[in-house]
């Protein structure tokens, strides 16, 4: 019998080989739900959603490496923070220096595609193509991600002889165990917030205003 964990500081549960972020809403009187309240209580509807805002790093850290995860959303949070935008999604961490200074791809909930930079707080946009079908609405079409999907994520990091970085993402839209080439980029150190970010980082994951589990994660060095 496999042993289920949970966390109630992160609130992050794993279980039967799937992982969770809360699912519904934190009990009113919960210690957590009260320490959200106060921390951050606009993201995390007052403390009852702290999922919003879910964040999860690794403690290695890597350099050249691929990371993958698969990804199922489970409910969607039509908070009325003002940070609930088409920027949201399912996203990879990558070379995670802190939370001003990174490289993350994903899937965001408009349908797009994306490899981004984050960098000294500013971010910019390295790649970037529409894969979902239909028209992002933040009102009445706030997410184009299939509900109840399993949705693959693989990053791919690797460094060039000149001081660049090389970024792929790779999307399995079903798990259908099939990896298609979705978006890549370069970032020559120049044309993005200046350096790149060459020296090895954490990995992790980011999911935005929704219940989601997970599946398959895993790290590989280059």
């Amino acid at each position: 019998m496999e042993v289920c964990y949970g966390s109630s500081t992160h609130y992050f549960s794993w279980c039967w080989g799937v992982g969770k972020t809360v699912h519904g809403e934190l009990p009113m009187y919960s210690k957590w739900r009260l320490a959200y309240a106060r921390s951050n209580p606009i993201d995390t509807d007052n403390g009852y959603h702290p999922q919003n805002i879910f964040r999860l790093v690794l403690r290695s850290k890597w350099q050249n490496y691929t990371q993958q995860a698969y990804f199922r959303v489970d409910r969607h949070n039509a908070s009325a923070s003002p940070n609930r935008a088409a920027s949201n999604g399912l996203l990879l961490f990558n070379r995670y220096q802190d939370g001003d200074n990174l490289y993350y791809a994903g899937v965001r909930v408009d349908g797009n595609a994306v490899i981004k930079k984050k960098k000294g707080g500013t971010y910019y946009t390295l790649a970037s193509k529409k894969i979902l079908p239909g028209t992002y609405d933040l009102t009445s079409t706030p997410t184009l991600i299939p509900k109840d999907m399993w949705i693959g994520l693989r990053s791919v990091v690797t460094n060039g002889v000149d001081g660049s970085v090389f970024l792929k993402l790779y999307t399995d839209i079903g798990k259908t165990g099939q990896w298609t080439l979705t978006a890549e980029a370069i970032d020559d150190g120049k044309s993005y917030g200046g350096a790149a970010i060459v020296s090895e980082g954490y990995g992790g994951i980011r999911t935005d205003f929704m219940d989601v589990s997970f599946n398959d994660y895993r790290m590989t060095a280059q």
